[in-house]
Order: structure tokens, then C-alpha cells, then sequence
């Protein structure tokens, strides 16, 4: 037998490594960043006071594009400390969640409350390296509280997180945060990853936060991208004189008073109102713009039709029947899982039909679509006193009632919130 060397050993081991690498999926790089700078004697800071809470649980070890979620968290804040100026706010940078080799906290103010220095807040960052543990972001809002104890100016509590795993009551601590500081306190959530119930809750976020606005993080890690998000959420433009320059005026082609390069919704409808990124608004987070929307205050991750009605979309019925069937059990359970999560919440139940029939046989079968629907919600606990029932017969139709297909859509039941 072959006597084995240490220059073999070697081999083998490196070997061994290769090896192990090649079963590794590629980690993907993340775009190239360049910050952009800001000519301070062009702006102001147009807030006193921001704090950043940085998701720091486990879940956000988990991958996404071609990284984990915590790195493209990490390198969300640190390419915005790039570049926002200094200009005399006052900073914090709290993290949640945290492997037990950073912190057995549940929170930790890493920066801050401090006046801000891309330096300082470059140097708390360094010290949450390493994701871990629960998702205790209602702490983390409780302790921001603290944080911002008697600051009543104007202030920007920006939420970096995948929303995932989080507590029932986030969203009321996020409430309660609210309404201690009022309007003085404008919520920024950043989500990283596509969780779709972590979307949902910080979605909400922005909602409570009034002033604020959701992004995604991966949206925002270019330079231009960046610039645009810091200038929105932390700038105001100085009022000191300027030289004068020959003017250039930017194109607008939509009219909507946001520029063509800022415009991620160009060709908007004259008169319709947007957002500082030229998109309309979508009050109720349901995909469907104000200006489109028939069904206003639809409730969280409830889906909707074109029209932005929460309509039972797996829940079609046969001609002259208000019968479900059991595959539309499902849709129905989803229901009941909205409702249970928004306790205040009360709708009306509307049952449609098609065009066939007389309009008094329609009028009755598209009642007994929705008590149908009604009853099925009380069998799975929810209180009559929060549903209503009624029948629309044929009067609303959503598509045509000349085909097959048509006929099929109409044939439906939609629910309407109650204020």
C-alpha cells in the first residue's frame, strides 16, 4: 500500500472543499452601488428625528435573490447612510430578533438616539452581524417608543423587515405608536423578501403610519433609486437663493406633476391625483388604483376583482342554483380567517346573477346566494351581527351576459365592508 504524504493529505483536502463548494447554490451579487450626493447648500433636512428598526430574526437568514434576506437588509441601511447628509438630525438604529452570539436582547439600540453621523450609524450597524431567534418587531416598536420619548417634531421611524413570523397585535403596537405622536410620527416600511402575510402586515405599516409609504428593499438598491427614496423620505429643498441658470424644464408627459425620470406610473389618466412617484393612490393596499376602485376600505390581503370589489372568486354558482359546492369551502375559510383578524370589521354580503329569468326569480335567487354565504360564516363562528345579506339580482353585472363565460362571472357574490 501507497505510503500517503502530507502533500497528499493536502490534496485531498482541497479536493474535499471543492467538492462541498459545487453543491453550494451561486450567491448572486447584489447591483452595483455608486452613491449619489446630495449639494447641501441646495437642501434642508425636512425632518428632526429618525430612527431605523432592522428585522435581525431568523427568518431573515432565509434566501432571496441570490442572497439571504438579512444581507439585503444590511445593505439596504447601510447604502441609504451612504447617502443622506449630515444635517443635524437626530438618528437611532434599534434591531430586533438577533443570534445569541450578538445579544440575549430581544432589542437592541445598536445607534443613538444621537445626532446623526454616517459614522456612528455605520458603527451600530457593524455590531448586528449575524441574524437569529423570534420576530419580536411589536418590542421593537414598544422600545422605539421609548426611544422617542417627549420628541413631538417631525420624525421617521423606517421598519426594515420580511414581516414574517411577527405577533397578532404588531400592527396595534404600531397604532399605539401612532397615535402617541400623532402626526408628527411618519411610518416607512421596507420589505425585504416576498413573504405574502409579511407583505400584507407591512403594507399595513404604512397604512397606520398615514404620512408614510411601503417599498421593497431590492427596489431601492441602485444609486439613483436610493437618492430618490432618501430626498422623499429625509429632504426638503433649501429655500437659500441660487445662481441663476438658464432654465430646463423636465418632461412630464402624463401631466401629473411628476417628472418622466421619477415616474414609475407614466401615462396616468389627466386630473387623477398621485404620489411623489407619480402612481395614483390605492387607499385600501387591494392593486386597484382610487380613480378605478368601486369598492373602497376593501380589508387586507382580501382579494378583489378589476372593479377593487372583495369578491369570493372561487365561488361561481350553476345556473338557478345558490348551492356551494365543497371546493369553494376554501375560499370561504380564507374569509373567515380576514374576519377574524380584523374583529371590528362588518360587511355586507351581496349575491348576484346572471340576465336569465325574471327580474323578481333573480331578485330571490341572488338572496339566497348570500344568506348562503351568511350561514356558512356563522357555522365557522363569526357573528351574525357583523353580516348582512342581500340580493341584487342582475342589476350589476361584471361581465357580459351574451356568453357562457360571462354569464359564469355573474353569477357571483361579492362582499362589501361597512363603515
Amino acid at each position: 500500500m501507497a505510503k500517503i504524504t502530507l502533500k497528499h493529505l493536502i490534496i485531498i483536502c482541497m479536493a474535499l472543499s471543492l467538492a462541498a463548494c459545487a453543491g453550494r447554490a451561486p450567491v448572486k451579487p447584489l447591483p452595483a452601488f455608486h452613491p449619489q450626493t446630495f449639494d447641501t447648500a441646495g437642501y434642508k433636512s425636512g425632518i428632526d428625528n429618525f430612527i431605523v428598526l432592522l428585522d435581525a430574526s431568523s427568518s431573515m437568514g432565509e434566501p432571496c435573490k441570490g442572497q439571504t434576506k438579512f444581507t439585503v437588509a444590511r445593505e439596504f441601511v447601510d447604502r441609504m447612510n451612504q447617502t443622506l447628509p449630515e444635517l443635524g438630525q437626530n438618528a437611532g438604529l434599534r434591531s430586533f430578533g438577533h443570534d445569541a452570539s450578538i445579544t440575549k436582547k430581544s432589542t437592541m439600540l445598536a445607534f443613538g438616539m444621537d445626532s446623526y453621523s454616517t459614522a456612528g450609524l455605520a458603527a451600530g450597524l457593524d455590531q448586528i452581524t449575524v441574524p437569529g431567534g423570534s420576530s419580536p418587531m411589536s418590542k421593537a416598536l414598544c422600545a422605539a417608543g421609548k426611544d422617542l420619548d417627549q420628541v413631538f417634531t417631525k420624525t421617521a421611524l423606517i421598519v426594515v423587515s420580511d414581516g414574517k413570523d411577527m405577533a397578532a397585535k404588531t400592527a396595534d403596537y404600531a397604532t399605539m405608536l401612532k397615535e402617541k405622536f400623532g402626526s408628527s410620527l411618519c411610518i416607512y416600511p421596507v420589505l425585504v423578501g416576498e413573504d405574502a402575510e409579511g407583505m400584507a402586515l407591512m403594507q399595513q405599516l404604512a397604512v397606520i403610519g398615514d404620512c408614510g409609504f411601503f417599498s421593497k428593499a431590492e427596489d431601492l438598491l441602485s444609486g439613483p433609486a436610493m437618492a430618490d427614496f432618501v430626498e422623499t423620505v429625509f429632504l426638503s429643498k433649501s429655500t437659500a437663493p441660487k445662481k441663476m441658470t438658464p432654465a430646463i424644464i423636465p418632461k412630464d408627459r402624463d401631466k401629473d406633476g411628476v417628472t418622466d425620470a421619477r415616474d414609475r406610473c407614466p401615462n396616468t389618466p389627466r386630473g387623477v391625483s398621485v404620489d411623489t412617484w407619480g402612481c395614483p393612490f390605492d387607499s385600501d393596499k387591494d392593486g386597484v388604483y382610487d380613480y378605478k376602485d368601486q369598492c373602497p376600505g376593501t380589508p387586507l390581503a382580501a382579494r378583489v376583482n378589476a372593479l377593487g370589489c372583495w369578491i369570493l372568486m372561487d365561488l361561481l354558482f350553476d345556473y338557478d342554483t345558490a348551492e356551494i359546492k365543497s371546493a369553494s369551502f376554501p375560499e370561504l375559510d380564507n374569509i373567515v380567517g380576514i374576519l377574524n383578524k380584523n374583529p371590528n370589521l362588518t360587511i355586507a354580503i351581496k349575491g348576484h346573477t346572471d340576465s336569465r329569468g325574471s327580474e323578481k326569480y333573480n331578485q330571490d335567487l341572488s338572496l339566497r346566494r348570500a344568506d348562503a354565504v351568511k350561514q356558512y360564516l356563522e357555522s365557522k363562528g363569526i357573528s351574525a351581527q357583523r353580516l348582512t345579506a342581500e340580493g341584487l339580482g342582475s342589476a350589476k353585472p361584471v361581465a357580459s351576459n351574451k356568453t357562457d363565460k360571462g354569464r359564469a362571472m355573474n353569477r357571483r357574490v361579492e362582499l362589501h365592508p361597512i363603515e
